[in-house]
């Protein structure tokens, strides 16, 4: 039995794994807002072992535990540092995986988020037909992933950052600092900040009534869901942006690789599905330099599960 990780800036879901993609077991809890890396950590410690429970077998059976994680990781030490988006955010590297390790009396293995979903998606998804693919996770941030040739592309431990692709030069303050980047359009964190900002300075919208009535403290995928269920004109405006945004990324990776389709996951990702994925495909097009090319973007098969499937097969 294996533990699969999708830690991400609302939630951390836990899934007991046996086999490649057989669910036995499954927890969610919130991710910390303040506390740093340590309080992370404690998080997910207690979140494996609620879903050990689940799954009616005792932590001590778990062979592993995989962790996906948003920031800059070190798969080899096992480090997450520079996150932005947890825990009121950390920079410097962090012993993620020595420290879960001691918490759960396991090994542990740590890699980037998108990187682990879009290899499940590549493995067991929408991406197994597809020789090469860019991987969009769209949610607090917006992650990326480039497969080419069938096997993830790597760099040097940092590719794949599509949320930091430029899509307008001296454009709006992204939470990493610079500006114009995907993300200060079309990250959740980001369009929350927007949403406050205006409602602040008189514009009204649902957005804030609805998070209250879910009783939530963030807008959620869920709540941006209903406000346009509800014909918000703020809310139905920054998705506007966030597909512009995130379309112009996509087709600018799509005129470097000329890769074969693009794959959409993550919270508002998965929230949306096709529709969402048809949104991105027509803000590409009139970015896509050659007319002949016209890849397909899909929704993530593996849905929620994918980035806690793809972390589980770090320790199979």
């Amino acid at each position: 039995m294996r533990a699969g990780v999708d830690l991400g800036g609302t939630k951390i879901d836990v899934l007991m794994i046996d086999g490649d993609r057989d669910v036995i077991g499954r927890a969610r809890q919130r991710t910390p807002t303040e506390g740093g890396a340590a309080a992370v950590v404690d998080a997910i410690a207690r979140t494996v072992e609620e879903a050990a429970d689940d799954a009616e077998a005792g932590i001590d059976r778990l062979t592993g535990v995989g962790v996906g994680s948003p920031g800059a990781v070190d798969p080899a030490a096992g480090t997450v540092g520079f996150n932005s988006n947890l825990a009121g955010g950390w920079v410097d590297p962090y012993p993620f995986a020595e420290e879960l390790a001691r918490h759960v009396g396991t090994p542990v293995r740590v890699a980037n988020d998108v990187a682990v979903a879009a290899s499940a998606e590549l493995e067991l998804g929408a991406g197994r037909d597809l020789p090469s693919f860019l991987a969009v996770w769209w949610g607090t941030g917006v992650g990326g992933c480039v497969v080419l040739g069938g096997r993830r592309w790597e760099g040097n431990g940092a590719s794949g950052e599509l949320g930091h692709t430029v899509v307008k030069l001296g454009g709006r303050i992204c939470p990493c600092g610079r500006r114009g980047c995907a993300e200060a359009y079309a990250g959740r964190a980001a369009m929350e900040a927007r949403a406050r900002h205006l409602h602040e300075r008189g514009q009204r919208t649902k957005l804030f009534d609805l998070m209250r009535k879910a009783n939530r403290d963030r807008l959620t995928s869920g709540v941006w869901e209903r406000a346009l269920k509800e014909d918000d004109a703020l809310a139905r405006e920054l998705i506007e942006d966030a597909y512009d945004a995130i379309g112009a990324a996509c087709a600018s990776v799509v005129n470097l690789l000329d890769i074969d389709g693009i794959v959409v996951g993550g919270g508002l990702g998965t929230r949306f599905g096709p529709t969402g994925a048809g949104r991105i495909r027509e803000k590409m097009r009139p970015h896509i330099f050659n007319p002949t090319r016209d890849p397909p973007v899909r929704p993530a098969e593996l849905g929620d599960d994918g980035g806690a499937i793809g972390a589980a097969l770090l320790v199979r």
